[in-house]
């Protein structure tokens, strides 16, 4: 099933819901209006769906935000325009299922911050990362300065921030900006392969990995052990997780190899 809109492209494919950033034109600089569309088709989405993946039409993820249509706003319509990117972007790290972001091209300002937002993160060689706001005279606004130094650290982000420094895709990978590198043109197919893997786990493990790893990882030790074992003993007592356990231990399922 394919869904054509005039800022995002929406098909299903098996158990993936797939969004394509579509202003090539543009090289997918995100306006209000596309940032509304991802809100829109990340709402309400369909049990049938495992796994979402978010790419950009053409040769690039997205350039950012489209600075034409940067309009001036008060310091009140500043902060609202801000907090709705970050409602947006929180629907795409809180989804009901894995987010993964197929990156080609640019990979710049707002689009590196929605590439953050997504779970995983897969590149091939022609993308690359930058933050130029700094530059711009502007700062980042959509959540970016939350999740990105999660992923590089508060200096690198720094960094590329004040001086405009860019991060081949090489350095991406090697620096945390994305988990996968592949061959030249890899990326959507390796999200996919990805997206449809993950889609078959228990859907109360992807809710635990995806809703309760991240605050564990931010709470004191004891909190996040205790954390832990709540969501060990819901997830273990699943009657997905005994069926698949039992498969295991039948040897209908195959053990652990390296690829």
């Amino acid at each position: 099933m394919t869904a054509v809109d005039a800022l995002l492209k929406i098909e299903t494919i098996g158990s993936v819901l797939t969004l394509g950033l579509n202003r090539p034109h543009k090289r997918n600089a995100m306006n209000d209006g596309l940032v509304l569309t991802l809100q829109d088709a990340l709402t309400d989405i369909s049990e049938a769906i495992g796994a979402v993946v978010i790419h950009g039409i053409g040769d690039h993820f997205s350039a950012g935000l489209d600075l034409s249509e940067l309009s001036e706003r008060d310091a009140t319509e500043g902060l609202r325009h801000s907090q709705m990117w970050h409602r947006v972007f929180d629907r795409i790290q809180y989804c009901r299922v894995p987010v993964i972001a197929a990156l080609t091209g640019a990979v710049i300002g707002g689009g590196l911050e929605l590439a953050c937002a997504a779970h995983i993160r897969v590149a091939d060689p022609s993308a690359y990362y930058a933050l130029p706001e700094g530059s711009r005279g502007i700062f980042v606004g959509g959540g970016g300065s939350v999740r990105l130094p999660r992923l590089i650290g508060v200096a690198r982000m720094a960094d590329m921030m004040l001086t405009g420094r860019v991060y081949s895709a090489t350095e991406g990978l090697t620096f945390g900006f994305s988990q996968y590198l592949t061959e030249a043109g890899g990326a959507y197919d390796k999200a996919m392969e990805l997206a449809t893997r993950v889609s078959q786990n228990a859907p109360l493990t992807n809710f635990a990995v995806l809703q309760a790893l991240p605050m564990i990882a931010e709470a004191n030790p004891q909190t996040g052990l205790l954390m832990e074992s709540l969501m060990a003993t819901v997830a273990q007592s699943d009657k997905e997780a005994k069926k698949r356990i039992r498969d295991f231990l039948d040897r209908k399922t195959a053990k652990v190899k390296p690829v």
